[in-house]
């Protein structure tokens, strides 16, 4: 399994709620850009998919 934000479902207008409940720092984001989950910090624990208000936040 890994995780990914969606871009139909991100609104990328606000910075993303969800960097700060991340353990690992792995979701970054330029601006008010798309976020990114870095897989290789990445541990999938899933409290981002728990926390994204948006529900951008699959897994594949």
């Amino acid at each position: 399994m890994s995780l990914f934000i969606s871009d139909r479902f991100c609104p990328q207008n606000h910075r993303c709620p969800i960097i700060r409940v991340c353990p690992q720092q792995a979701i970054i984001q330029d601006g008010y850009g798309l976020p990114v989950i870095d897989k290789t910090k990445c541990t999938e624990c899933g409290k981002c998919i728990k926390y994204c208000p948006m529900r951008a936040v699959k897994e594949v």
